[in-house]
């Protein structure tokens, strides 16, 4: 892009000011666990003219060590000075300040909501990971600020790359043009082995041990069907173009039993009903030695689909064109938009799917029917009133039929 036309995107775009009329896009990354590594690299390979300018991380170790594998990876792409490289609770708000244009989101999903609202009020592009919320106040806390990047023409992309996946672009588009009739039902699945957990030293205290074990905590992580299993909820919603209306679900815990995992279920299956009365079976499950399988069904009147690949139906078809990697796909998509002053926004539609994998959780948690509406409006807000390294209680392990939803 010439010098001209990025001065005229400055004057459309807020957050592209700070290029100054350049074609360089400057990022900061927010979160400098593995996943804020990969994004930043990612990032830098979809599109020229990227540069990783700031980083932050609550734990300087963490930051340390990104900013050392993303030397060595991004050599002269990587632009971060010690003065530009942040640690502590407010290294997201300095990182924002610092003169970026771009900023990537990706610290535990409970801190997503404040991180976007602030990423936004500063008028920057967002990438943020999925998911992008813990709770109903989270979710709704998205869906202003995404409505917000709307009417300031900013970009939002999040990390649901499948929707970026030309394989499944294709096979989704023509699901909506009817190949495969009416959508009867759905199925979709994560269920692999057990995943990290970082043993507790007796110098951690109780806020650091739970971050640095983030998944196993509701109120980081959202428990797994939230954070993990979103990505095939979120190609079932896509599918049938819409949201549910009411959940049903079961869920505990068989195999991590031990305090050590928080109070994260590992095992979760809900029925979503959607407009019309279509069901959908969704299945997670987080458990050594048991038998895997990550995917999405769709059945129609006419045929049935695997939502990426193929359909079958009166004749088959099959996707046959090339597939770059989706994490970078995503990028690319992000920065294209930019560049050519139509940003992308996603933020509204991962809020709604953010949300069906919440009620999916709150039905588990409750062996209660939970509706849309009432889980939206819910006011349970699970993020703690004091954020501060000290003590801070694990709330218990919920018991269907006991724990009361709110």
């Amino acid at each position: 892009m010439a010098a001209s036309s990025a001065a005229t995107a400055s004057l459309l775009l807020p957050g592209f000011a700070n290029a100054q009329g350049t074609d360089t896009i400057k990022v900061g990354v927010v979160g400098c666990g593995g996943r804020g590594t990969g994004a930043a690299n990612d990032c830098v390979s979809s599109s020229p003219g990227i540069v990783i300018h700031a980083m932050g991380d609550l734990f300087p170790d963490r930051l340390k060590s990104s900013r050392d594998q993303l030397r060595t990876a991004l050599k002269d792409k990587y632009q971060v000075t010690d003065d530009r490289a942040f640690s502590g609770w407010d290294a997201y708000k300095n990182v924002i300040a610092s003169g970026v244009d771009l900023v990537i989101l990706a610290t535990p999903p409970g801190f997503r909501p404040v991180h976007l609202k602030a990423a936004i009020d500063a008028n920057k592009h967002v990438f943020m990971e999925k998911p992008v919320a813990t709770d109903a106040p989270g979710v709704r806390s998205i869906i202003e600020s995404s409505d917000m990047a709307m009417r300031k023409k900013l970009a939002i992309v999040c990390g649901t790359q499948r929707r970026h996946d030309p394989g499944y672009v294709e096979t989704i588009k023509r699901i909506h043009d009817g190949q495969l009739g009416s959508v009867t039902s759905m199925n979709c699945y994560w269920n692999q082995g057990g995943l990290w957990m970082v043993p507790r030293t007796p110098e951690m205290t109780d806020m650091e041990w739970q971050l640095r074990n983030w998944l196993y905590f509701t109120w980081l992580s959202g428990d797994h069907i939230v954070e993990q299993h979103i990505h095939n909820i979120d190609v079932c919603n896509w599918a049938i173009n819409a949201h549910p209306v009411k959940a049903i679900s079961l869920g505990g815990r068989q195999v991590r039993t031990n305090p050590a995992y928080g109070q994260a279920f590992d095992h979760f299956a809900t029925e979503y009903e959607y407009p019309g009365g279509v069901k959908m079976v969704s299945m997670c499950r987080q458990q050594d030695g048991t038998a895997s399988n990550v995917s999405e069904h769709i059945v129609g009147s006419k045929g049935r689909s695997d939502a990426n690949s193929w359909i079958r139906s009166a004749s088959e078809w099959r996707f046959e064109g090339q597939r770059p990697n989706p994490y970078v796909l995503e990028h690319k998509n992000l920065i294209a938009s930019i560049r050519a002053g139509a940003p992308l926004n996603e933020g509204r539609r991962i809020a709604e799917t953010t949300l069906t994998a919440i009620m999916g959780r709150m039905a588990a948690y409750t062996g209660q029917e939970i509706t849309w509406d009432k889980a939206m409006n819910s006011q349970e807000n699970l993020m703690p009133s004091t954020l501060a390294f000290g003590p801070i209680a694990v709330p218990p392990v919920a018991m269907p039929g006991k724990t009361p939803f709110k």
